[in-house]
C-alpha cells in the first residue's frame, strides 16, 4: 500500500496515541505467566504488540478483548501446538526467548523475512551461560545465529552478566529467563537503557534492586496479575514532534505520553536544539510517569547524537535525521552501528531517501553527518518494509515542495496502524 503526503504550512491540534510498545510488550508477556489475572488499558495496536498476545496465547494464556481492554488469564506455560510466530517483532522474540528458555518444553519460534535476518547471538549468549540451550539458523555470508531458533527448555541458573552493549532487550530477556532460575540474577549496562522490565517487573511482585547501572533480581519470584495503563507511545510522539518543528506555523497538545526518565532524552534533546515544548498534567500510573505535551513552532539548531545518546535516541534517529536537515546546524549521529541490524538497514535507508529529496548526507559504518539548512524534494519514497522510516520520511513529506509517495506505507502498522490518519487530522 502507498500513500502521499501533502505539503502542509501547520501543524495543530490535540491528539492521544496508541499504548506505548516498549511498555505493552512487556506487560503481555508478564501478564501471561503472572498468577491470576492481568487487565491492560490502552495496550498497544500496533501489529509488533500483537504478535506477543498471540505467542502468549499459543502458549496456553487465554486472552479477552472487551472494551478496548486485553485481559490476561496466565499461570503456567505449556508447549505449542506449532512454531511460535513473532512476526516482525525483534522485541517479542529476544525478550520471550528468556522466558521459553526455563520452560519444559522445547519450542521453535520464528517471523517474516526482515525478522529472520535480524542477529540473536546477543540473547543466546547470555541465556547459555544460564544453562539454556538454544539452536539458530545459519545464514550464508554472515556468522552467528538468527531466526527461527529452537529453545529446548531446562532449568536455568542466575548469573552476574556485563552487557557488551547498550540493549534493554537483552537485559530484559535475561532477566525474563532469571524469573525461573535458581540463585539471583544480575545485570550489569555499559549506559543506561529504557527500564520498563525492571518497573514493570515489580509491579508484578518481583522483588528487585537497581543501584544505577545494575539490577539484582532476587530468585523466586511470584507474580500476580494487575490491572494497568499503558501510557501513550514517546516513540511515536516523536514523528509529531519534528512534524511540528518542520513547519511554520504549529500548536499541537499529545495527552497521556509516557514521561519515563530513561525515554526523557528525546524531550531533552529536542529542546536543547531549541523546541518550545511544556509538559502539562504529570501523573503516575503503574510505576510509570504520564503527562502531556504541548509544541509550538520553533528554530532548531541541530546537534550531535554519540553515546549514551545514541543508544537512548536510538528508535527515533530516522526521524530526527529528517529535523537535522532542516535545521540551522544539521546533525551527526556516532555509535549508531545497531541501526545497520534494525528491521532493515537504517543508516541505508536514511542516505537513500534523503538522497532522493536531494538533502546531503555523509554516512559511517556507525551513523552520519547531515548539513542544516536543507530543503526537501517531492519524490517517492522507499520505505523498505520498515514502519520507522516510512512514517520518518512521511514527516519529511509535510515541508517537501510537493506530493510525496510512501511506498510500503503499510509498514506503519507494526507500530502505529493509525499514524498516516492522525497526520492528515493535525497537517494543515
Amino acid at each position: 500500500m502507498n500513500e502521499t503526503v501533502a505539503p502542509a504550512k501547520a501543524i495543530a491540534g490535540a491528539i492521544t496515541l496508541p499504548g506505548d510498545k516498549s511498555i505493552s510488550h512487556r506487560y503481555g508477556m508478564l501478564g501471561g505467566i503472572a498468577e491470576g489475572t492481568t487487565t491492560i488499558h490502552n495496550y498497544s495496536t500496533g501489529a509488533d504488540c500483537q504478535s506477543t498476545l498471540a505467542c502468549m496465547a499459543a502458549l496456553g494464556a487465554r486472552i479477552e478483548r472487551v472494551d478496548g481492554k486485553i485481559i490476561l488469564h496466565g499461570g503456567r506455560l505449556r508447549e505449542p501446538a506449532e512454531q511460535l510466530d513473532a512476526g516482525n517483532s525483534g522485541s517479542t522474540i529476544r525478550m520471550l526467548s528468556g522466558i521459553l528458555a526455563a520452560q519444559g518444553f522445547t519450542t521453535r519460534i520464528g517471523g517474516d523475512e526482515s525478522l529472520s535476518r535480524r542477529p540473536m547471538d546477543r540473547v543466546i549468549r547470555p541465556l547459555t551461560e544460564m544453562g539454556a540451550h538454544i539452536e539458530g539458523r545459519q545464514l550464508s555470508g554472515r556468522s552467528g545465529s538468527f531466526p527461527p531458533l529452537t529453545i529446548h527448555g531446562r532449568p536455568l541458573h542466575g548469573i552476574d552478566y556485563a552487557l557488551p552493549m547498550a540493549s534493554a532487550h537483552v537485559k530484559s530477556c535475561v532477566l525474563l529467563a532469571g524469573l525461573f532460575a535458581a540463585g539471583d540474577t544480575i545485570v550489569r549496562e555499559p549506559v543506561r537503557t529504557r527500564d520498563h522490565t525492571e518497573i514493570a517487573l515489580q509491579e508484578f511482585g518481583a522483588e528487585m534492586e537497581v543501584h544505577q547501572r545494575v539490577i539484582k533480581l532476587a530468585a523466586g519470584a511470584h507474580l500476580t496479575g494487575r490491572e494497568l495503563v499503558v501510557p501513550g507511545d514517546l516513540s511515536s510522539a516523536a514523528f509529531f514532534l519534528v512534524a511540528a518543528l518542520l513547519l511554520p506555523e504549529a500548536n499541537l497538545v499529545i495527552h497521556n505520553v509516557g514521561l519515563n526518565p530513561t525515554r526523557s532524552s528525546l524531550l531533552d534533546f529536542l529542546t536543547g536544539a531549541g523546541a518550545a515544548i511544556k509538559v502539562i498534567d504529570v501523573k503516575q500510573s503503574g510505576g510509570e510517569l504520564i503527562g502531556s505535551l504541548r509544541i509550538r513552532a520553533s528554530k532548531i539548531k541541530g546537534g550531535v547524537i554519540e553515546g549514551a545518546l545514541t543508544a537512548a535516541l536510538i528508535d527515533e534517529i530516522p526521524v530526527l535525521a529528517i529535523l537535522g536537515a532542516a535545521s540551522s546546524g544539521g546533525l551527526v549521529v556516532r555509535d549508531a552501528s545497531e541501526l545497520r541490524v534494525k528491521e532493515t538497514d537504517r543508516i541505508a535507508a536514511i542516505e537513500s531517501n534523503l538522497r532522493r529529496m536531494g538533502v546531503e548526507i555523509e554516512t559511517a559504518p556507525d551513523g552520519f553527518r547531515i548539513p542544516g539548512g536543507q530543503s526537501f524534494h517531492a519524490t517517492a519514497i522507499d520505505s523498505l518494509g520498515d514502519h520507522r522510516i516510512a512514517m520518518a520520511f512521511a514527516v519529511a513529506a509535510l515541508a517537501a515542495d510537493g506530493p510525496c509517495t510512501i511506498l510500503g506505507a503499510e509498514s506503519a502498522g507494526v507500530s502505529f496502524p493509525e499514524f498516516f490518519s492522525t497526520l492528515r487530522e493535525i497537517a494543515h
